[in-house]
């Protein structure tokens, strides 16, 4: 999932200087995980807002910020909410936030877009309220040959071929309270009796599937 947190509110209130009206869009997916723009955010970002003036035309989760059709049917079904207003306030990711923009316009409506959070990165819910990186889409996947333990993401290096000489009792070098990648690595072929991966070279990765903007369509 994408891991969000909320912009610093003083940063929100300075993007809104001169609108007086305030349309107000969360997510039901990543944004409603991270506390940060589900149901209750929206209620609590209005409750806020509104103590600063600003009147709130409406408001929408959205089931997914960056799905168009989403977007466009729910935008068409608050479509005056939404021209009553002098912008959005988009409490979702970077990706929801260009989708609402860009899908607002395909059905008509062209408004001003705020986001309000901080796009972070993709991680794993380890527990309530607590989230650690485990993918960085690098668009080569080998965890296949590494024990379904990502080193370009877990290793502060990156590192393909094995832990670096600074690596000491299964520790990192870079941050010492945290465990080195390939000391897990290591742990978990053995455990699963593919030790031999170890021995394996890896090539260096083709970072030009990391070329932006990236693509895809689905064959059918």
């Amino acid at each position: 999932m994408i891991i969000l947190e909320q912009k610093p509110y003083e940063e929100i209130l300075k993007s809104l200087e001169g609108e007086e009206k305030v349309f107000l869009v969360g997510c039901t997916l990543c944004a409603t995980t991270c506390r940060v723009g589900g149901e209750d955010e929206l209620k609590e970002m209005q409750e806020k807002l509104e103590k600063e003036g600003k009147k709130i035309t409406g408001g929408v989760v959205l089931e997914a910020a960056c799905q168009a059709i989403e977007v466009k049917k729910k935008f068409r079904e608050k479509k005056s909410e939404i021209e009553d207003a002098d912008s959005l306030l988009v409490l979702a990711c970077g990706g929801g936030a260009q989708s609402v923009r860009e899908n607002a316009e395909r059905v008509k409506i062209k408004k001003l877009v705020h986001p309000g959070l901080n796009t972070l990165f993709q991680g794993e819910v380890t527990r309530g309220g607590h989230f650690e990186e485990r993918c960085s889409l690098c668009g080569e996947c080998v965890l296949e040959q590494t024990g379904t333990i990502c080193p370009i993401t877990r290793c502060t290096k990156g590192l393909l071929n094995g832990p670096c000489g600074g690596s000491s009792k299964g520790k990192c070098e870079v941050d010492q309270e945290r465990d080195c990648a390939w000391d897990l690595i290591y742990k978990r072929l053995e455990e699963i009796g593919q030790l031999d991966k170890m021995k394996e070279i890896r090539e260096a990765k083709n970072y030009s599937k990391l070329m932006k903007p990236r693509s895809l369509v689905l064959g059918r």
